[in-house]
């Protein structure tokens, strides 16, 4: 190995490409420090934007990535390498991994609609194919929800897009309804009075909209009546359950009974009597129609309706009456 020939070699790459070397290290250095300027001046105007963090993350990763995707074609374009190829080389790459990802980039776009329309964030209880939870965290993939029972479950973003979503705490404010059945004996308004005294003790329930009780129906054991009430999302159930309690504590104590479900029998020693009408069912006796009227017939009508009409009419000439029309034989 001839080391004086490798010496030579390099020092004749470095002297004839001096300035590409330059501008391939200019080119660097500006790049990177154009690429950390832009992301903090995205990152800033996302936050005054009040834009969502999930979302400011999903812009700047798409940002990053074409702004170094141009870096690196620029850097190749300044060490002298034909782009064209490479541009084509990256196209057909990038065509190819989208067609093998098409669903993770359905993903994706639809994880961009969700946090673009705001459907939830963080925190959020919501109810999703079949699914129920709060939201833990969203990303570009998946959406992931923490059950009632603490299971983690993971829901690809298209589905959530292609299904209906209930936020229950995308207003804040949300209605429990009670169903609350007594015995028939029951004063009503003893029960309207207990069920609003006890949603009303709870300083967690709303005054405006005022709380509502009335009797919704008679049941088959007990007469029904529908109680609702206004408080914050996050109280639902405890709203629910203090009522449910409360309620149920009060009844006893003002002696008003919620009754088992019940069947009356009772045993019959009376002899039945079916009153019936004796006469059999009478004969059938035709409507009476007029005849459909035939052809000629209507013919005939017209013309003596149109010849009166003119005769009836008041005028100076006299007008020219219709001839007669002629009546079609039988055998026409």
């Amino acid at each position: 190995m001839n080391w004086d020939e490798i010496w030579l070699t390099i020092t004749d790459f470095f002297q004839d490409n001096v300035w590409n070397i330059i501008g391939f290290f200019a080119a660097l250095v500006i790049g990177l420090i154009v690429i950390k300027i832009l992301t903090v001046v995205l990152k800033k105007a996302f936050t005054r934007l009040k834009m969502d963090s999930v979302a400011q993350g999903f812009l700047l990763t798409i940002i990053r990535f074409a702004l170094w995707l141009v870096f690196i074609i620029i850097l190749l374009s300044v060490a002298g390498v034909q782009v064209t190829g490479v541009i084509t080389a990256v196209s057909a790459a990038i065509l190819a991994i989208g067609m093998a990802l098409q669903s993770n980039i359905s993903n994706i776009a639809n994880g961009i609609v969700i946090v673009t329309h705001k459907m939830f964030k963080k925190g959020d209880r919501i109810e999703v194919a079949g699914i129920s939870g709060r939201i833990s965290e969203i990303n570009l993939l998946f959406t992931t929800i923490n059950t009632a029972d603490n299971k983690k479950v993971t829901v690809p973003n298209s589905t959530i897009v292609n299904s209906a979503v209930i936020n229950a705490d995308a207003i804040g404010k949300r209605r429990v309804d009670f169903n609350f059945p007594v015995a028939y004996e029951s004063d009503v308004k003893v029960v309207c009075d207990i069920v609003l005294d006890v949603m009303k003790s709870d300083g967690r329930v709303y005054l405006d909209p005022a709380p509502f009780c009335k009797l919704k129906e008679f049941g088959d054991s007990s007469i029904n009546f529908f109680a609702n009430c206004w408080c914050d999302a996050e109280d639902y159930w405890d709203v629910y359950y203090y009522v449910m309690e409360h309620v149920f504590n009060e009844f006893k104590r003002r002696g008003v009974s919620i009754p088992y479900q019940q069947v009356e029998v009772r045993d019959r020693t009376d002899v039945v009597t079916m009153p019936y009408d004796e006469a059999p069912i009478p004969e059938r006796v035709e409507k009476d129609r007029p005849e459909p009227e035939t052809r000629i017939e209507e013919i005939k009508r017209h013309y003596n309706e149109t010849k009166e009409r003119f005769a009836h009419k008041k005028s100076h000439v006299e007008p020219e009456l219709p001839k007669e029309p002629s009546v079609p034989s039988d055998d026409e």
